[in-house]
């Protein structure tokens, strides 16, 4: 038996090792006994090996693993206990770098006050809530978080299943601006457009069917549809030939505007179905016909349709040829002119205008720009009256894509230059009045800085209109802080009336006076400023003064004073009066001396 010569220590430190590598064993036999271990790393002489350890639960972290969403197991306070690939995918960060980390670390920050409060959401068994996190790689991620309390071996947490919603988002963003794009062409369109279900009942209408009937849109929708026509009748056999044949093309009727107005009007429609293949209801358009219903509404010939619709405007409409002749006018052009369609066919543009070289520069414009605007002209009447009209022109190709003339059309101006000259003739009216006038009138800005004055103006001042404008009122004023509290009165309460103030003159003279202002207001109803009156009080308040002092005098003077009308009736008295012929002052008035 061979001896062994180690000592005492020795053994002893060799049994506390046995017993640390005992106690070691048993907690690892523990762990896999419990379920805490998933698989364990062998070290041979070939290398490391991993075994595995599956139980109840294998196939659910299989699921887990394999799910498109990402999953996460969070302690209480929102730490990462476990993850799923996917989620480490979408967050773009090593599993291993999100063990242990707070997930809300992962958070935009304008989002974490949500999640924290997703997460303190314990007293519900699943919430969720939309979020944004940021990944590794600095990109944004839209998200929808779903939280669950859930309790692993007595230790409570919060399991979260990360949905991505980015390309779905997308998708909708795309589906609003098809859906905002397909709602600007509805109402841009000048044609009245409407929907309508299949029991009749109108379920949408642009910005046109609410001009042409004078209703509002939420009183329309949900109602009958047939109400707003004057054939009713009509209207309802038009929506069932749609139905039963699926369009129906220029069918004809009538809209009554709540007004009484009634506008002839061409229906195209056609069914619309649902995403199951199901019809839906109809789709309608309206074409105002109004101007020119007769025959055109049956026309085929596309000649014949654009004839109907150059003698349907009430503008001078005409084709010149490119050497400058006419090809063709319509009717308006012949009322315009008081010459015939056969005299006006052929002749010169030009001859036709107050200033013929001036039609003749335009259409030759046109020629070289393809186009004219608002080009002025003035068109002569056979019988001497002229018509003040803007030309818009563009040129015309056959069917081989060349020139072949310019198409002209003539808008009828002469009402509102008669407009234009009136509104001048009121504007230099009403200028005549504020200048005719003694009260100083001033227009200022919300800063109080002088926009225009009239002569009162600048003779209360002393101070000339080029010297005034764009100076500031205040400058004006003995006691500046006194007309800024009644500009901010004005503001405030809409006016002031009758304001005491005194304006001070260069030469140091000073005049007092009333000063009433009020703000006035651009076409949206905004204040751009205020209007300001001053009326010279000065020469009123020094007679009031005198009158003063004479009262003062009647009243204070130690004679006896009466005074009368001229037939003798004492009209007043004095107190010295009364003291010395003891009657009373209502004893004597109406008395005869």
């Amino acid at each position: 038996m061979a001896t062994d010569n180690r000592t005492c220590s020795e053994l002893l430190s060799e049994i506390e090792t046995l017993r640390l590598r005992l106690e070691e064993a048993e907690e690892t036999l523990h762990a896999i006994y419990s379920g805490e271990v998933d698989a364990l790393v062998i070290s041979r002489p070939e290398g490391e090996q991993i075994f595995t350890l599956q139980g109840a639960e294998h196939p659910y972290r299989i699921l887990v693993e394999s799910m498109s969403e990402g999953a996460a197991f969070l302690t209480s306070d929102g730490k990462i206990v476990y993850c799923n690939k996917q989620l480490a995918d979408l967050l773009q960060v090593p599993i291993e770098k999100l063990i242990s980390s707070p997930l809300v670390d992962c958070v935009a920050h304008q989002d974490q006050a949500l999640f924290t409060g997703l997460l303190k959401k314990t007293n519900i068994k699943t919430n969720r809530g939309e979020i944004t996190l940021n990944t590794g790689a600095g990109n944004k991620l839209l998200v929808i978080l779903s939280c669950s309390v859930i309790n692993l071996a007595d230790n409570p947490g919060v399991g979260v299943v990360v949905t991505d919603i980015t390309e779905r988002k997308k998708m909708e963003d795309i589906s609003n601006t098809a859906y905002q794009y397909a709602r600007s062409l509805l109402e841009v369109s000048l044609d009245p457009l409407v929907t309508v279900s299949v029991d009749g009942k109108v379920m949408d209408v642009n910005e046109a069917t609410i001009t042409v009937t004078g209703i509002e849109r939420d009183q329309l929708i949900g109602s009958n549809v047939f109400a707003y026509f004057t054939e009713p009748e009509l209207a309802r056999t038009g929506l069932k030939k749609v139905f039963s044949q699926g369009t129906v093309t220029d069918y004809p009727l009538a809209i009554r505007h709540v007004s009484g107005k009634v506008t002839d009007v061409l229906y195209n429609a056609s069914i619309y179905r649902n995403p199951q293949g199901e019809v839906a209801g109809v789709f309608a358009a309206a074409r105002d016909v109004t101007a020119g219903k007769l025959a055109e509404a049956k026309l085929q010939n596309i000649a014949l349709y654009a004839r109907s619709l150059l003698e349907a405007s009430l503008d001078p409409l005409v084709t010149i040829s490119v050497d400058g002749k006419i090809m063709d006018v319509n009717q308006a052009t012949l009322a315009a002119t008081g010459i015939s369609r056969e005299q006006l066919i052929g002749s010169d543009f030009s001859a036709y205008f107050t200033e013929p070289d001036l039609a003749r520069t335009g259409y030759q414009q046109v020629f070289s720009q393809g186009t004219v605007t608002d080009y002025p002209l003035a068109i002569r009447h056979v019988s001497g009256k002229v018509t003040d009209v803007l030309y818009n022109a563009s040129i015309y190709r056959n069917p081989q894509g060349e020139v072949a003339g310019v198409f002209a059309a003539a808008r009828d101006v002469t009402d509102r230059k008669l407009a234009e000259q009136r509104l001048e003739t009121n504007l230099y009216y009403t200028r005549s009045l504020i200048e005719a006038s003694l009260d100083l009138m001033v227009t200022l800005s919300l800063e109080g800085k002088i926009i225009s004055v009239n002569k009162a103006t600048e003779q209360m001042t002393g101070v000339t209109r080029t010297q005034l404008v764009d100076s500031d009122l205040s400058l004006y004023f003995v006691e500046p802080e006194k007309l800024l509290a009644a500009h901010q009165a004005a503001l405030t309460h809409g006016f002031v009336v009758e304001y005491p103030l005194t304006i001070k003159q260069g030469s140091g003279t000073v005049v007092e006076v009333l000063y009433n202002a009020s703000p006035y207001r651009n076409q949206s109803g905004a204040i751009e400023g205020l209007l300001g009156v001053a009326r010279n009080v000065t020469e009123h308040n020094k007679t009031e003064e005198k009158l003063r002092l004479a009262a003062s005098v009647f009243d204070h003077a130690w004679e006896g004073i009466l005074i009368t009308t001229t037939d003798g009736t004492i009209v007043n008295v004095n107190e010295a009066f009364t003291r010395i012929t003891s009657y009373s002052r209502d004893e004597v008035l109406g008395q005869n001396r």
